[in-house]
């Protein structure tokens, strides 16, 4: 069992968790609403099958550059995460259709995984596919109501796709071109920003306030850990994922500060999570 889990990158499934939650929320539904347990089940399986996909996808490469992941150590075979994969690519957007998700940003979220597991190796950009992965999978919680969520989709999208360039320094030597470390940083920040200008039209409380700095700091010590190199690297992505449920916590403070204090309480849970099943 252990292999499989370290296949799906368990230790980021929370993160889905309450991006389908946040999503499901900020469109008009309630937390009582047993669609949105089925939805984030949809969310699970659509997020651990594109994970292991990605292992199978990257099988000939992790046989020369990461020879301890589950596939090149012959703990699980290629073909078992294909067809594992596959099945739950397809389960979960049957389920997601079938308790209220749009079909077509299902199929999208279907799509954008598969196109990214096949050829992030090859295609620098990607990353931009990584960041539609999380987006579509917002729209596909907020069901009909596509309008409410589209904001924090975005903001969230722009965050991952920060997330997967810091992630590829690990592969080319601890640094990137300054332009494109630039780019990476204000990614990263745009949440914050899109958040802050949100809560100062709207008058932002105390608790939304303390969010943004909570954030803010986050980013500040994550980037501040990425320039040391090296295994650094690896930690810092790992805050950067785990930082996932702070987005959603600004997202949906609008509606229940309480729900969004409970994301902000999952982050040091990841991280310690993370100890366990590497995040990357």
């Amino acid at each position: 069992m252990l292999p499989w889990l370290h296949l799906a990158r368990i230790s980021n499934l929370p993160t889905v968790w309450t991006n389908v939650t946040a999503a499901w929320l900020l469109a008009g539904g309630a937390l009582n609403d047993t669609r949105l347990a089925w939805l984030i089940l949809a969310g699970s399986l659509l997020y651990t099958g594109g994970m292991i996909m990605n292992d199978a996808a990257d099988a000939k490469f992790d046989m020369e550059h990461r020879k301890e992941r589950p596939i090149p150590a012959g703990q699980v075979s290629v073909k078992s995460a294909w067809i594992v994969s596959a099945v739950m690519l397809l389960a979960g957007s049957t389920l997601a259709v079938v308790f209220g998700a749009n079909p077509r940003v299902t199929a999208l979220l279907v799509s954008a995984i598969v196109i990214y597991d096949l050829y992030h190796k090859q295609w620098a950009g990607s990353v931009i596919i990584m960041g539609a992965c999380r987006v579509f999978l917002y729209l596909m919680a907020a069901g009909a109501a596509l309008e409410p969520a589209l904001p924090a989709a975005l903001a969230l999208g722009c965050y991952v796709v920060g997330i997967t360039m810091a992630a590829r320094l690990e592969h080319k030597n601890g640094s990137l071109p300054p332009a494109a470390s630039l780019l990476a940083l204000a990614l990263l920040y745009t949440p914050g920003i899109v958040f802050a200008l949100r809560f100062a039209s709207a008058g932002g409380s105390p608790m939304q306030l303390l969010l943004l700095a909570a954030f803010a700091i986050l980013i500040a010590l994550a980037t501040q850990t990425l320039r040391k190199g090296g295994p650094a690297i690896g930690q810092a992505v790992g805050m950067l994922l785990a930082g996932i449920v702070v987005v959603d916590a600004l997202a949906v403070s609008s509606v229940s500060v309480t729900i969004a204090l409970g994301f902000v309480a999952l982050a040091p849970l990841l991280r310690v999570w993370q100890r366990w099943i590497a995040a990357t």
